[in-house]
């Protein structure tokens, strides 16, 4: 990455102004013929001008240093509404008869409702092959300590959990094996547990056998009853054709020595309450070679295991919470991942991520791997493809170390366009390969030791509120490669870090550079009308501050006041509008300019048109 700041001093005095009206190459040092020093003890009542475009309403303190993540068993309110063209929703299907088959730790295992020898019991392992033109509810109750169902079909089935306890030392609790359709039923108000071994000696070679709950063909989970898997060998549950979860499902998946919840072709969450806890190293919580997509309920994912070297791969692999080679799509619900292992990641797809909305909360611990061998670090959210933020609110913090430690990276793209989207990382908070964007939302992006936004192409901001931090000199708030450029043409954006990034001339928005003291707040005015407040970080950063507001003109002269006070209006990270400004120790008056130079020093004596020192 390109860094533009080699040169900037330490500041003698709180604060140093500059006027941003030079060129887009490195900092020359070269200071505004009209900057004009002077001192400021007056007050100032006069709130923010239009604030309405600069925050709308969004207010934070600062969640994102500070959410958490656990598991949570709770049901939540929602509405179950069967969809009369989707084929997902058993109230769609004709089932031709019931079979009720009750399990038991003192005897044989019973059923009910076969008059065609369709089950065959032994012991309490049971098994059932349909190959009549009916469609079959099967209705498992009571409990096992040394069981199973097996299932083989050539039509769709429905397997009702009606406070069912299944426990299979030798293999999987439930094992499909029909390719076709199966509707899981929790019935409402039981509770059902299903426990597989640590070996998987009743696998029978032609066969899969690939988790505690495995089936050949789609499962799709309905019922508000409540489901825990205790997966001890592979996964927890797994289709080699795709799961989905309905509306007021509740399922809980622990998983030692697997992946938590795996469909091949794809992963759903319609709805309802998902809680996955992934021990074993380099597993994955939700896992598919096809798309996850989440359009409501409430899903947490715990990752803990470590890391281990892929042969196939010749390089380090970790825990994910999700990971997808396909698209990853979340259009509504609740979303919470926390991943503790070293190298560990949240969201991890080969392709594109897409948020429309929802909540997105990732929490990242673990360090970086690096040997001669290779090397895996912990991403909040990865993509190979484009990452595109539509709407909802994305929280990501890594509280782990080393290069590569990144909240939201893209091998592509990255767009944002509305929401709010929040980091907090080592490394660079946001980072693209390719060219990234900001149209829209509200952006905070704080790295503690590299740029808080980093685009390796170019970088476009066209509108929204963006924060960016990044780290001491060199790192920038924002970056832009070298050869590129990064563009201001709308929204309300700080940038803070020990160096500053050029900004290019066809910009179509002004903005002012300064240096400021760790820890100071910052009123802007026009004359006697507040436009916003800004408060430095107090640590790990730099004094290099670079502030554009849409109400900011090219050529007007803006009083910028350091060490005063801010009162009222709505706060998004340090930045306030709507507010009073009050008087300061020190104050600057600064012509806005639509480029920025590369850096800038401080308390510098005066001369050769600069500012004399603090």
């Amino acid at each position: 990455m390109k860094k533009t700041n080699q040169l900037l001093l330490a500041l003698a005095a709180v604060l140093t102004m500059a006027a941003c009206n030079v060129d887009d190459n490195l900092y020359n040092e070269k200071w505004s013929d009209t900057a004009n020093t002077t001192s400021s003890s007056d007050d100032n009542s006069q709130t923010t001008a239009a604030a309405e475009d600069v925050i709308n309403g969004v207010s934070t303190s600062g969640d994102v240093t500070t959410f958490t993540v656990a598991l949570n068993k709770n049901a939540i309110a929602e509405t179950y509404k069967a969809d009369e063209t989707d084929e997902d929703y058993l109230e769609n299907t004709t089932i031709g008869r019931t079979i009720t088959i009750t399990f038991s730790t003192t005897a044989d295992a019973t059923v009910d409702g076969d008059d065609d020898g369709i089950v065959s019991v032994r012991g309490n392992d049971v098994i059932a092959t349909n190959t009549s033109g009916e469609v079959i509810r099967y209705v498992l109750t009571g409990t096992t300590t040394d069981g199973f169902f097996k299932l083989y079909s050539t039509k769709k089935q429905a397997i009702v959990l009606n406070g069912v306890s299944i426990t299979n030392p030798d293999g999987a609790a439930i094992n499909n094996q029909s390719k076709k359709r199966t509707f899981i039923v929790l019935n409402d108000g039981t509770k059902n547990y299903l426990t597989d071994g640590t070996n998987y000696s009743d696998a029978i070679d032609d066969e899969d056998m690939k988790a505690c709950f495995f089936s050949e063909g789609q499962l799709v989970f309905s019922g508000a009853g409540y489901l825990e898997v205790d997966a001890n060998c592979k996964a927890g549950i797994r289709s080699d054709d795709y799961v989905r979860t309905l509306p007021k499902t509740n399922i809980y998946v622990d998983a030692s020595s697997g992946n938590g919840i795996r469909g091949n072709d794809a992963v759903i969450v319609t709805g309802g309450v998902i809680n996955v806890n992934i021990t074993g190293t380099a597993d994955k919580g939700i896992s598919t070679d096809g798309e996850v997509r989440i359009d409501g309920g409430r899903t947490t994912i715990l990752t803990s295991g470590g890391y281990e070297y892929d042969s196939d791969e010749s390089d380090y692999t970790a825990c994910s919470g999700i990971k997808a080679d396909s698209i990853v799509t979340i259009n509504g619900g609740e979303l919470n991942i926390k991943s503790t292992g070293i190298g560990g990641k949240g969201i991890n797809s080969d392709d594109q991520i897409v948020v429309n909305d929802g909540t997105l909360r990732i929490i990242t611990t673990g360090k970086r791997q690096k040997d001669s061998k290779g090397s895996v670090s912990p991403k909040g959210i990865k993509a190979d493809g484009n990452i595109t933020f539509n709407g909802g609110q994305t929280q990501v913090r890594l509280e782990g170390s080393g290069d590569g430690t990144e909240a939201i990276e893209s091998k592509s793209e990255i767009h944002i366009e509305a929401g709010t989207v929040e980091c907090y990382s080592y490394d660079d908070a946001i980072n693209s390969a390719g060219n990234l964007y900001i149209d829209g939302g509200y952006v905070y992006a704080r790295a503690m030791n590299n740029d808080g936004i980093d685009a390796n192409k170019n970088l476009y901001i066209n509108g929204g509120v963006v924060i960016a931090e990044g780290g001491q000199q060199p790192e920038c708030g924002i970056d832009a490669a070298e050869g590129y450029s990064a563009f201001i043409n709308g929204g309300t954006v700080i940038a803070v870090g020990g160096g500053m990034q050029a900004i290019s001339s066809s910009s179509k928005q002004a903005c002012i550079a300064v240096s400021a003291s760790l820890g100071t707040t910052i009123g802007v005015l026009d004359g006697t009308t507040a436009i916003l407040g800004y408060t430095m970080p107090v640590s790990n950063s730099g004094s290099a501050l670079m502030i554009s507001s849409p109400s900011f003109k090219t050529g007007s002269a803006y009083t910028l006041r350091a060490g005063c006070t801010i009162d009222g209006g709505t706060s998004f990270y340090g930045l306030t509008t709507g507010c009073t400004i009050g008087s300061g120790t020190q104050s600057v008056d600064a012509t806005a300019s639509t480029s920025v130079s590369g850096s800038m020093g401080g308390g510098m004596p005066g001369g050769n048109n600069r500012p004399g020192g603090w």
